[in-house]
């Protein structure tokens, strides 16, 4: 069936959200608002429109590493797509991942390289009550059984689906570089071909362009529509609490940079369709599909699983992928069940992650000037070779553990225990336990925090000119942000200019900076930080001028979302399907893996089903 637009009055131009001179982060919250509010306030049943602006069988929000394959696969059972997207371009947070991709399972890269894996031996792994981190969290104990068995038996068929469809897999052994709670049976990590798509064709140069713009060119050529620059605000249900999905409500929320009046526009433009109107619905004669990607950026859904995470804690995808629960909260106002938690609450590794990115408000990727979304970034940040060239200190001027330690996630892959025996209770036993706490620390430690929130405040990497030298860094903007790193004479001087940071909300208590910096000279005097445990600590800082750049943790990865069947299908409170309503990647619970591997396979699962509903 064709995709059809119904012919109704033009709505107003909406005056621009992401308008010039707002902060990246200021618009961030301004894009959001407006939908988050509609959300809460919508009654379903009341708002269902007499008229649609249009129609397709099935609805897909969100175009990242769920959408994209759903989208391919009703494609190609015949089925008319529109994919609804609040960026500018097409890709989600995917778009800015590593291009790594975890399938198992027995796919085509594993067999020929003699890897012995099975869709029986996944789901064993992905279930295995008896392995933990290092740090004791449990990888996949809380997982729901039913959504492991069908990533088990669909990641192979995946693996072989992305492949079909253009994407390039480095000719090499799968491995487990990159992947996390992807079971530790067999390697089953597999990397996009860098380069595929050269120069701007990313925001970012990040390696999930050659996942995804492959796969956007076939879902273009399949005949799927995108509509970008609209937020959906509301899924409409026949009543708020029965009756199949109807379609959709979404808003107009343009990209604009600072100091422009022209919204930003995806770099291909075959299948978008082009308005600005207010508003717009969209009829789904069949389904819904949600792959929004997410809660990571949404503070108050956020803080549900994890109260430390306040404002100040910045999130992967910033500013490019909002990640702000919409998908959650729409379905969630309409009956569907939140899902999965303990495996957000339980800080699964790579939720929450330290970055080697410093003086920049956004770490989780180096963004370069030449990027489309610079204006928003603002900074390229200055990479840390060395953490024994920097210290780090709470927002009262305070250390509060070893530098060197928590860069990356402690979590199982192959490998990882020796001997390994599938559900054996003394596994557990065999896993040293070396806990990481950086980021704990920084997340926990409340000193100088104040009422409301109590949030810990910035984390600062504090450091000499000589750090600079030996780091190689070039200072100047746009290396640094003057928001996000500060120098000075000394050390009293810097610590006051820190109030010029918006999330630092309380002045650093005089002295508290100078006397930290002395003790931490002292000790790599003594040659042993009795204090944290740094390792052999290396390098006074005492040669003016001092520094302060940005260092706090990035929030990562959704654990938790809206309830599945196997099917992909959201559940409602009662356990009940809602029929015409599907999900999956991080907008859906149940699902411990990290990355783009649980991602794609849950859209190539949706996207079938999905389009052999029966249309209204």
């Amino acid at each position: 069936m064709s995709l059809k637009k119904k012919e109704k009055g033009r709505i107003s131009r909406r005056g621009f959200i992401r308008g010039a001179g707002l902060g990246a982060g200021a618009i961030a919250a301004a894009s959001a608002l407006p939908s988050l509010k509609a959300q809460a306030q919508q009654s379903a049943a009341s708002g269902i429109p007499e008229q649609w602006d249009w129609e397709a069988d099935v609805v897909i929000i969100g175009s990242g590493a769920t959408g994209l394959p759903a989208a391919i696969r009703a494609a190609q059972e015949g089925a008319s797509v529109m994919v609804v997207d609040a960026n500018y371009d097409v890709g989600g947070h995917a778009l800015l991942s590593g291009g790594n991709v975890a399938l198992g399972g027995g796919t085509s890269a594993q067999k020929k390289f003699g890897i012995e894996d099975s869709p029986d031996l996944l789901f064993q792994d992905l279930t295995d009550w008896s392995i933990v981190e290092s740090s004791g969290m449990p990888d996949y104990r809380y997982n729901d059984r039913g959504v492991q068995r069908a990533l088990a038996d669909n990641e192979s068929p995946t693996y072989e689906f992305l492949v079909e469809n253009g994407v390039l897999f480095a000719d090499q052994v799968p491995d487990v570089r990159g992947g996390h709670a992807i079971g530790v049976s067999a390697p089953r990590e597999n990397h996009t071909i860098r380069g595929q798509v050269p120069g701007l064709e990313s925001p970012s140069g990040a390696g999930g362009t050659n996942l995804m713009r492959p796969l956007e060119a076939s879902a273009r050529k399949k005949g799927v529509r995108f509509l970008l620059n609209y937020h959906m605000d509301v899924i409409f249900r026949e009543t708020p609490t029965s009756g199949r999905v109807l379609g959709i409500q979404a808003s107009y929320t343009p990209t604009v940079l600072p100091g422009t009046t022209t919204p930003l526009k995806s770099f291909r433009s075959q299948g978008n369709i082009e308005m600005d109107a207010d508003s717009v619905t969209v009829k789904a004669r069949k389904a819904v599909i949600v792959a929004t990607g997410g809660h990571t950026g949404n503070v108050n859904f956020r803080r549900m699983f994890d109260s430390r995470l306040t404002e100040e804690i910045q999130y992967g995808g910033a500013p490019f992928s909002p990640q702000d629960a919409s998908g959650e909260l729409a379905g969630m106002a309409i009956g569907a069940s939140l899902w999965g938690t303990a495996n957000q609450t339980l800080e699964r590794n790579g939720f929450v992650r330290k970055r080697n990115l410093i003086g920049s408000q956004y770490l989780y990727v180096s963004w370069k000037p030449d990027s489309p979304i610079f204006p928003l970034a603002r900074a390229t940040g200055l990479q840390v070779g060395d953490w024994q060239n920097v210290i780090s200190v709470n927002q009262a001027g305070k250390r509060f553990y070893d530098e060197t330690s928590g860069n990356w996630p402690n979590g199982s892959t192959f490998s990882f225990l020796d001997p390994y025996v599938p559900g054996d209770w003394r596994n557990a036993r065999r896993i040293p336990y070396d806990p990481q706490n950086y980021i704990d620390a920084a997340l926990a430690m409340n000193e100088g925090s104040a009422a409301p929130d109590y949030g810990a405040g910035p984390t600062w990497a504090i450091f000499d000119s000589d750090a600079v030298g030996r780091e190689g860094w070039d200072l100047e903007p746009p290396a640094t942000d003057p928001l996000y790193f500060f120098g000075a004479d000394t050390l009293a001087q810097l610590a006051a200019k820190l109030t010029h940071n918006p999330y630092q909300k309380v002045e650093m208590p005089a002295g508290n900076l100078e006397a930290t910096v002395a003790r931490y000279n002292s000790i790599v005097e003594f040659g042993h930080d009795v204090d944290f445990e740094k390792p052999s600590p290396l390098y006074k800082i005492e040669t003016p001028p001092f520094y302060a750049a940005w260092a706090g943790p990035v929030v990562h990865d959704s654990y938790a979302g809206l309830r599945i069947n196997m099917k992909c299908q959201v559940m409602d409170f009662n356990g009940e399907v809602i029929a015409g309503l599907y999900c999956g990647g991080e907008s859906a619970g149940g699902c411990s893996q990290h990355g783009t591997g649980r991602c794609t396979t849950q859209g190539y699962i949706a996207g079938k089903v999905a389009a052999a509903e029966p249309s209204w």
